[in-house]
């Protein structure tokens, strides 16, 4: 049974951790508001350069680009992961590399098992779990999140883009937390090359003239929109994992309190029961005098 000291000391350091979660609670919603916003404004920019490509795409003959050309056969897949660099997030980084497990030993089992599976990983979590376990990376990005920069994403877009046009892989697949909710991410897995573009029906039928010529803009739009996709998805990731660590140290707050409070009633109870002991000896010392 513990000492009266014992648990003293134990009330003592989760209050000191509950001190902690809460400043870094304050910290990750400090953080949440200004990826948040980067994060919602990248969005309609992205989605309309897929709009553009879609309204053009159905002018011209995509077979002209490689990169809007679908293959035939799927051989060698490239699999872009992003991560959060550091922990204390809750299952944020764990659910992700679990959806990077599943597209690679179920969605590409038969392509992993002869070798034809690589990876990008954005962040040092994932980068770190699949390097151990001796997956074929290409490329690891440790600490990106702590300066993002749009530098990362087109050097990303530019060795997927490369590694496409080469023949080195026939389709490009990214894994990452989509910004939903303070509440919960969305997990996504989206497919950027080949690239595409959903039209609607109202973009088709749309006559524009078009200068230079529809081919000569899109080869001009297909990278930047490349480039333009991964930097949402890594500012997607960005927000969501602030949203996660804030939910995280808020229930770890909300723990630690609860933990003390059944800490203080333990110490009640042994300081109340050394009490009585003490008592029960004084009198029974008293009867024994007087007898």
């Amino acid at each position: 049974m513990p000492t009266l000291k014992d648990i003293r000391v134990r009330i003592k350091g989760v209050k000191s951790t509950q001190q902690v979660t809460k400043a870094m609670k304050m910290v990750a919603a400090a953080k949440l508001r200004k990826a948040q916003e980067r994060a919602i404004m990248a969005r309609p920019y992205a989605a309309k350069l897929k709009d553009m490509l879609g309204s053009l795409s159905v002018k011209v003959d995509t077979s002209l680009n490689p990169l809007l050309s679908v293959r035939s056969e799927v051989n060698k897949v490239l699999v872009i992961l992003v991560t959060a660099d550091r922990g204390l997030c809750g299952a944020f980084n764990t659910n992700v590399i679990k959806l990077a497990h599943k597209i690679i030993h179920e969605d590409y089992a038969a392509l992993h098992s002869k070798g034809g599976v690589s990876m990008i990983c954005a962040g040092s979590r994932g980068f770190d779990f699949f390097r151990k376990r001796e997956y074929k990376i290409v490329k690891g990005y440790s600490a990106v999140f702590q300066n993002l920069d749009f530098g990362t994403a087109k050097e990303i877009a530019e060795i997927a883009s490369g590694m496409y046009l080469r023949g080195e892989v026939d389709r490009v697949v990214v894994a990452y937390n989509e910004f939903k909710s303070v509440l919960a991410p969305n997990l996504k897995s989206e497919v950027i090359l080949p690239i595409a573009p959903e039209t609607s029906g109202k973009e088709s039928r749309s006559d524009y003239i078009y200068e230079p010529s529809p081919s000569a803009i899109i080869d001009v739009l297909v990278p930047k929109h490349l480039n333009t996709q991964i930097w949402r998805m890594l500012l997607e990731s960005n927000a969501a994992e602030q949203a996660a660590r804030m939910s995280a140290m808020d229930s770890a707050t909300e723990n630690a309190k609860e933990l003390m409070r059944t800490l203080n009633i333990s110490y009640n109870r042994a300081r109340q029961a050394a009490i009585t002991t003490e008592l029960s000896e004084i009198v029974s010392g008293a009867d024994a005098l007087s007898n």
